[in-house]
């Protein structure tokens, strides 16, 4: 397994992050603990989860299981770099969700408890909140790494420019700030290319794509069309807005002999920017299968082609829409 660094960190993370997302609803404990085995014996050693992850509200179903999971022991916690996050309602009280240094606290020792662990090696915001300032959340965030609880803090759904503000405040306070952002990126959603990407690039903040695949459109959506999820109206009017999109990227798959699924991730794992893309996996297969994307190299011309099928914004920002 290729390994890389998380941004600026020193800390090397595996190219492709365990999503975790599916376990306990989609997958079963006990698959759950198959795949996060089977994932250490193919050396992914980055795990990602949050604290809303099984949808029961306050439960934190997803970091029970990979509690129980870590406390088989084998060195299961000392094997991999896990990421969980913060922000989301945990709970029907005012101060239940957010980024006040209150929620922060609470639910930093909420998501030890259910990990099982004395630390988070990397601690992301959810989403930004836009009625906190950066020096409480900061402040919060310090604390928690003075006292080894978190070792690393991330970001999810930042725009660009919060970027930028969230680690010129961290500077300003001697602090690292965010070492890594956690977006939206695949083939049909490239929207941060405009300035989430300068701004990753710019602060030396790692790129940890989610929905690599567009929750399973770009991984043959029109060969499975009425399966699963494929077959929710919502899904099936995207299916139906992009029918000729599709069709030209799953013929093009087929040209180059690999799977859409395959071809979407090596698409996101080209971008230097990237760190690992988040595999959400329901199956051993799906997991077993992700590994060929790290394998395979898109030359100049498939590039080119892709960005005729799937064209991004043009660019940064703001030679994409201006001179």
């Amino acid at each position: 397994m290729k390994t890389t660094h998380l941004g600026r960190t020193g800390l090397r993370v595996s190219r492709l992050c365990l999503g975790t997302m599916n376990f306990g609803p989609q997958a079963s404990e006990a698959e759950s603990f198959a795949m996060m085995d089977r994932a250490l014996d193919l050396g992914i050693n980055f795990f990602d989860t949050a604290n809303v992850y099984g949808w029961r509200k306050g439960e934190g179903v997803t970091e029970q299981i990979i509690g129980r999971w870590m406390a088989q022991g084998g060195g299961r916690r000392e094997q991999i770099v896990l990421a969980t996050k913060v922000y989301g309602e945990m709970g029907d009280g005012p101060n239940d969700r957010g980024l006040s240094a209150y929620h922060i606290r609470r639910a930093c020792e909420d998501s030890l408890r259910r990990l099982q662990t004395d630390h988070i090696d990397l601690y992301q915001m959810h989403h930004v909140d836009r009625d906190t300032p950066w020096e409480e959340i900061w402040q919060a965030m310090e604390q928690l790494v003075r006292e080894g609880k978190v070792i690393y803090v991330g970001s999810s759904n930042f725009a660009g420019w919060h970027i930028a503000q969230a680690n010129e405040t961290a500077t300003a306070r001697g602090f690292m700030g965010l070492v890594s952002e956690q977006s939206i990126y695949n083939l049909s959603s490239r929207t941060i290319e405009l300035e989430v990407i300068p701004a990753c690039q710019a602060y030396g903040v790692g790129l940890i794509p989610w929905s690599p695949l567009r929750s399973g459109m770009l991984a043959g959506a029109l060969q499975k069309a009425s399966e699963g999820r494929r077959a929710l109206d919502e899904v099936q009017d995207w299916i139906a807005v992009h029918r000729p999109q599709l069709e030209a990227y799953e013929a093009l798959c087929r040209e180059l002999g690999e799977s859409p699924a395959i071809v979407g991730l090596a698409w996101v794992v080209h971008n230097p920017v990237v760190t690992a893309p988040i595999i959400g996996p329901r199956t051993m297969d799906q997991l077993e299968g992700a590994l060929r994307a790290l394998e395979i190299e898109l030359c100049d011309e498939v590039l080119a082609r892709l960005d005729e099928i799937w064209p991004g914004p043009g660019g940064m920002a703001p030679e994409a829409y201006a001179w």
